[in-house]
């Protein structure tokens, strides 16, 4: 029996005392995806013309010199960063990350054919694929509005944009056998002072209309909201509003919450069940936010803990469809890469191991003080060995993890 083993059984009869089963929660774990973000391997660069650098309201802060500088590099890095995270995988791609064929190819005329090697590498990794329509870093998007714009001929680009990744991310869940979420999020919005803020609304909303008309079966589109952005500080087009409400009127598509897109304030596991007692499902991006929405790599605080309890305690795994978006050009970009999804499973695993039930009980008894106090010392339990037994069990490095980076 090895010492990860022996650790675990310790833990597991500490568990058992308040009733937790932790065999059960190591299986649950093992059967909710974590849709992890490929961009942070270089800084959302893309394949389609990384020389270009980012723009509109897109920023990746940092200089450490692990970002990957060419295509074999990045699919290289990427892979060594998904064998580090245990359990079920699904890896998101922007549209920039094609495979041109040769020839330069726009975005308003990609096609299927341009990711049918991420098909190829979803199916040799056991991966899911979600997919996401690249609306800044692009000469049609230098005015701050996409979908959103005064100009008819801007405004189609970026519809034909939005309807061929439609297609496209059908095309990979039709591959790969299960629904492939295309996430939109455009950077449209003014810097300053803005008077007519209904008119770009009502073309935004005529913009997405025409994107989703085509009725598709192995695609979902989640719309992601966002307070403000650089350059769009004071009106932001797609706000958290704009978006719950169209999707609570259309039944093809969902809102997309990124935790670093409200106010500094704002908690959005308070937020989770509003949607789910109207029966309609969130795309979660979970990046973490210091300040403003500054992508930090994601870490096992506080909020990331409070999510992830309510999306446990009222089993909406199927409902909350978990993703990590963040990129930092601070530290190492595989562990960075590989840290931010390891937290979430952590978090979940900590959730999974709540003794719900009891605590539910306290609280529709009134007891409040029980609620309160077991709540606090649940907090203490060693829930960490159980995650290094999870660990051990998928075969993938547990608290030495790091260390592969470098080998």
């Amino acid at each position: 029996m090895s010492k990860t083993e022996l650790r675990y059984q310790v833990a597991k009869d500490v568990f058992a005392e308040v009733g937790v089963d932790t065999d059960a929660a190591m299986d649950l774990l093992d059967r909710i995806p974590i849709s992890i973000h490929c961009w942070q391997i270089d800084d959302l660069s893309g394949f389609e013309a990384p020389e270009r650098g980012l723009s509109g309201g897109i920023q990746a802060t940092g200089s450490d010199p692990s970002k990957a500088k060419t295509k074999e590099e990045f699919m290289r890095n990427l892979t060594k960063a998904l064998s580090l995270v245990p359990g079920k995988k699904k890896l998101a791609l922007h549209a920039i990350y094609l495979d041109n064929l040769g020839a330069f190819v726009d975005r308003d005329a990609i096609e299927p054919k341009h990711f049918a090697f991420w098909v190829d590498y979803a199916k040799e990794h056991g991966l899911g694929l979600d997919f996401n329509p690249t609306y800044f870093s692009h000469k049609n998007a230098d005015s701050n509005f996409t979908l959103s714009s005064f100009d008819p001929s801007i405004r189609a680009f970026w519809i034909e944009h939005g309807k061929r990744c439609r297609r496209i991310s059908d095309y990979l869940g039709r591959q790969l056998g299960q629904v492939c979420i295309d996430n939109h999020w455009i950077p449209d919005g003014y810097k300053d002072y803005t008077v007519d803020k209904l008119a770009h609304r009502e073309l935004l909303a005529d913009s997405m209309d025409r994107i989703m008309e085509e009725k598709l079966d192995c695609t979902v589109d989640s719309w992601e909201s966002k307070l403000f952005g650089l350059g769009i500080e004071s009106y932001t087009v797609g706000s958290h509003e704009f978006y719950m409400n169209y999707a609570m009127k259309h039944d093809n598509c969902m809102v997309c919450m990124d935790m670093g897109h409200f106010h500094p304030t704002e908690q959005i596991s308070a937020k989770l069940t509003a949607f789910s007692v109207f029966g309609k499902d969130v795309m979660l991006h979970v990046s973490r936010p210091v300040r403003w929405d500054s992508d930090h790599v994601v870490i096992l605080d506080d909020e990331l803990k409070e999510v992830m309890l309510e999306i446990a305690r009222h089993r909406l795994f199927d409902t909350v469809h978990i993703g990590t978006d963040y990129f930092d050009g601070s530290i190492n970009r595989i562990a960075a890469q590989a840290l931010g999804p390891r937290s979430i499973k952590k978090a979940l695993l900590y959730a999974l191991l709540e003794p719900t039930e009891r605590l539910a009980a306290y609280e529709k008894a009134g007891d409040f003080t029980r609620r309160l106090a077991y709540c606090e010392e649940m907090k203490a339990l060693p829930f960490g060995l159980v995650w290094d037994m999870y660990c051990e069990r998928c075969g993938v490095a547990g608290r030495d993890w790091v260390e592969r980076v470098f080998q």
